[in-house]
């Protein structure tokens, strides 16, 4: 690795793979704040959430970018290509910020679980690296990133000079508008909205069934202070998130589970 000491290093990293626009418009635009590493799966690896490789090597090979950065493709998840990254490729540097994306389409409210972009972010948040994950709400191909260019700059900018306490990241989405027409950055709490599931069934040409996942995603949150209404009002929804899932409110209802016997059972 050729990177100088005197520039902030940056990881990029999504998963929507190393061909993808989102990836490329958020390169350059941490090429204007540091030295920049990209490692990204070798093709699309979105919904894969935290997964890991490891019943299979992991593979990476450096490829000419569009670009002029260092950049990798890696043939596992979102979360390995992070991992690589630090204990390979930068094993004897630290990594001054990581960012994910763009991610084409939203990562608000539960689907930050189900994310390969935001779990790379906080892969990286686990190794105490300040990360923020960042997504679009336009699925196309030809999403327009140049929209949002400054909104992203100044986020990136913030959390390098402002970092937020250790192990924690940012879960940035941001409406699909014109620049001038999005209302501005609203910091807000996750809200309580979920995908009602189906499976479509279809029979393959010997017969067999085979099914699609699908559905539609509803808000049953009434709330004005989250990401599903910042992003309805017209603003880039702000997370601090973090990977504690320890429920505290409920710590002390379930205080009654020490009270249990062996004989009570």
């Amino acid at each position: 690795m050729n990177f100088t000491k005197q520039k902030p290093l940056i990881l990029v990293t999504n998963d929507d793979g190393i061909m993808a626009p989102g990836l490329r418009h958020l390169v350059s635009l941490a090429m204007q704040l540091g030295e920049v590493l990209v490692v990204a799966p070798d093709s699309p690896r979105s919904g894969q959430g935290h997964a890991i490789t490891l019943e299979e090597p992991l593979r990476l090979r450096k490829v000419t970018y569009s670009l002029p950065v260092e950049a990798y493709e890696c043939s596992g998840t979102p979360v390995d290509c992070v991992k690589l990254a630090k204990n390979v490729l930068l094993k004897t540097r630290s990594i001054d910020l990581c960012v994910s994306g763009i991610n084409h389409g939203s990562n608000s409210s539960i689907n930050i679980i189900y994310s390969g972009t935001m779990s790379a972010a906080t892969e990286a948040a686990l190794e105490n690296i300040p990360s923020v994950g960042f997504s679009l709400l336009d699925y196309s191909f030809e999403a327009d990133f140049t929209q949002c260019s400054k909104y992203i700059s100044k986020i990136m900018k913030e959390v390098m000079t402002n970092p937020a306490s250790p192990f924690t990241l940012l879960n940035v989405n941001i409406p699909k508008l014109l620049e001038k027409e999005i209302r501005g950055i609203k910091v807000c709490r996750q809200g309580n909205a979920r995908w009602v599931e189906d499976f479509v069934e279809s029979k393959d040409p010997r017969g067999q069934s085979y099914y699609w996942l699908t559905g539609k995603f509803v808000n049953e949150d009434a709330g004005s202070d989250t990401d599903v209404y910042a992003l309805e009002q017209g603003y880039i929804s702000v997370v601090p998130a973090t990977f504690d899932l320890t429920h505290y409110k409920q710590l002390q209802h379930w205080e009654t589970l020490k009270e249990i016997q062996i004989d009570d059972v």
